[in-house]
């Protein structure tokens, strides 16, 4: 075996090996914390738990025989399924007329303009939507309850809808993007309007990747944590009317995990249990639908969908709407913005931003910013090689139908679809316990890393398989290798998906919240002392000066620094990918020139 084999085979394994940890780690995910809820769950009952209405923990069940508390957490899975349909009701809506907006009734410029709006919602930390909902939607709601506290299920399905809205508008824009212009053209010779093609031909024809982006929206809105907690209530409640305080179970998660003593500790493992096995339910639902239905007469896959509702039969009401969802949307994007701006930018002083805090000062963030820095260093170094060498070995080494293949990507799904809390006890399980027993920012960084693999994965997979085989094929007439073609000349074409992929990663190091309270640190603090240290990172600091009351003016502050950083960052990424993609098209179109003229 001559030297360059070896070379081959080793540097294919090491692709493989970034695969397997896929693999790994959804198995590690899953198997720690079913191990570590089975001791509580066998002392309270398995139907007890998950049918019993009443939470009431007690610090004596750690030692006695018979339970003193109670455990049930029906009133929590009614509220997140609750919260999780109002959600559908309000982003569902909104998403799909806004995504028939963009696909087929606005012009490029408006197209263009309007694809930045919705990047931008996609952007936005789900901690700054929970801070716009406590200090506007909850004050304002407040008027039309009779408690006179706004707080509750209209306020909570509001803002998951908005938070879930650009999922949907993507997923189904590109669905309706997708189908043949054959069938539009189609209709439109048979005597049919514009508005008719649109919504009885392209809407019927796309109506796999609309119920998929439904699906992707559920499980976005079922996993989110910390804007609920800052805007549900919080009682372990049933919900009782649109503004009943309630609770969901990631926030139960979040709100006793600080304190809870073994049993209650167990039961909260337990209710992450309930979490991923609806996880899986909803991968599985996504993986139906995506993968097709019967196949029609000409051996065609059929997808499965839903019949459009009998009011948009009329196809100018459904034009309409359209213009009306698309229109709310920019301007609740401007409010929500705008406000925060407008109340926090006065308040961002050199000393709130760079004087080093004390315990017993007030709040400024340097630290935070600090922590925040070293955070994305580790969780970057750590998921973008493994994502990158994973993309590779998928996109370059694998054939397709393989069932390897298919597990690593099912692996993927769900990761992908894994709420972040549940992420965060898996990382405070292990990653915490591993480095010393305490709150570190390098258990941190290491549970990030893993939730930030399949952003780095399918970004860069993407990007791998734009690059022409032309370019491939000439590496490989000049006698290149595999290894030196895929670093010499693919790598290099496809960096502007993989840089956008690493500054999106960015983003969302920087926009999480939940799993970093009980792996890096839930308190503002001083200066951290290097990876080892614990801090707390700018999302964290805003959940805390707004959850205190006291220092409003620094949460409004904090809340506008972050958005400028995660805006900031989606722009540089588009940018990014715009310039390097317009350089990548030139070269593309010079080989193709030289192809010609030989």
């Amino acid at each position: 075996m001559t030297k360059e084999r070896v070379k081959e085979g080793a540097n294919k394994a090491l692709f493989a090996t970034a695969a397997i940890i896929c693999i790994v780690a959804v198995i590690a995910i899953f198997v720690f914390i079913i191990i570590k809820s089975i001791p509580a769950l066998s002392k309270i009952g398995f139907f007890n738990f998950v049918f019993g209405d009443v939470w009431h923990p007690d610090g004596d069940d750690v030692y006695a025989e018979a339970l003193a508390g109670q455990y049930g957490i029906l009133t929590m899975i009614v509220g997140s399924i609750f919260s999780t349909v109002g959600a559908l009701l309000i982003g569902g809506i909104l998403g799909f007329f806004t995504a028939v907006f963009l696909a087929r009734f606005c012009g490029p410029k408006v197209k263009k303009v309007f694809g930045s709006v919705i990047n931008l919602l996609a952007g936005i930390p789900s901690v700054v939507y929970g801070f716009f909902g406590m200090v506007v939607l909850i004050p304002f709601f407040a008027n039309f309850s009779s408690t006179g506290d706004g707080a509750g299920l209209l306020v909570t399905s509001l803002v998951l809808g908005i938070m879930i809205l650009p999922t949907v508008v993507a997923l189904s824009r590109t669905g309706m993007d997708a189908v043949p212009q054959e069938l539009y053209e189609g209709a439109r010779a048979l005597g049919a309007t514009h508005e008719q093609a649109v919504f009885r031909t392209v809407v019927p024809a796309a109506k796999s990747s609309i119920v998929a982006s439904l699906i992707l929206g559920v499980g976005r809105a079922i996993g989110e944590t910390m804007a609920v907690i800052m805007i549900a209530g919080n009682s372990a409640e049933f919900p009782t009317g649109l503004f009943g305080s309630f609770r969901t179970m990631t926030a139960n998660i979040v709100l006793e995990m600080g304190y809870a003593g073994e049993v209650q500790m167990g039961a909260l493992l337990s209710t992450a249990v309930i979490l991923l096995i609806f996880v899986a339910v909803i991968n599985l639902l996504f993986g139906l639908v995506v993968a097709g239905g019967k196949k029609d007469k000409h051996g065609k896959k059929r997808m499965p969908g839903i019949p459009l509702p009998k009011w948009l039969k009329p196809a100018a009401i459904g034009k309409a709407i359209s213009w009306v969802c698309a229109v709310l949307v920019a301007v609740f994007l401007a409010f929500i913005i705008g406000y925060i701006v407008i109340r926090g930018v006065p308040h961002i002083t050199p000393d709130f931003l760079f004087r080093e805090y004390h315990y017993g000062d007030d709040p400024a963030i340097l630290s935070c910013i600090v922590s925040t820095l070293l955070l994305v260093v580790v969780s970057i170094v750590i998921a973008v090689p493994l994502g990158i060498a994973t993309a590779i070995f998928l996109n370059e080494y694998t054939k397709r139908g393989s069932k390897f293949v298919r597990i690593i990507r099912s692996a993927i799904d769900i990761l992908s679809g894994i709420p972040s809390i549940v992420y965060g006890l898996f990382g405070m399980l292990t990653f915490v316990v591993w480095f010393g027993g305490a709150s570190s920012i390098l258990a941190g960084g290491f549970t990030i890393s893993i939730m930030l693999l399949p952003v780095v994965i399918r970004s860069t997979e993407e990007s791998l398989k734009s690059v022409p085989d032309m370019f491939r094929e000439g590496s490989f007439a000049l006698g290149a290798g595999k290894v030196r073609t895929i670093f010499k000349v693919v790598l290099p074409a496809a960096l502007p998906g993989i840089m956008s992929a690493v500054i999106l990663a960015i983003g969302r190091v920087v926009s999480e919240t939940a799993p970093l309270m009980y792996t890096m640190g839930s308190v503002i603090q001083p200066m951290p002392d290097g990876v080892m240290g614990s801090g707390a990172t700018l999302a964290v600091a805003l959940y805390r000066l707004a959850g205190e009351y006291k220092y409003m003016d620094q949460a409004y502050a904090t809340a506008v620094v972050l958005l400028v950083i995660v805006l900031g960052l989606n722009l540089l990424a588009g940018l990014i990918g715009k310039r390097l993609g317009k350089k990548f098209q030139g070269e593309k179109n010079v080989v193709r020139k030289k192809k010609e003229n030989k």
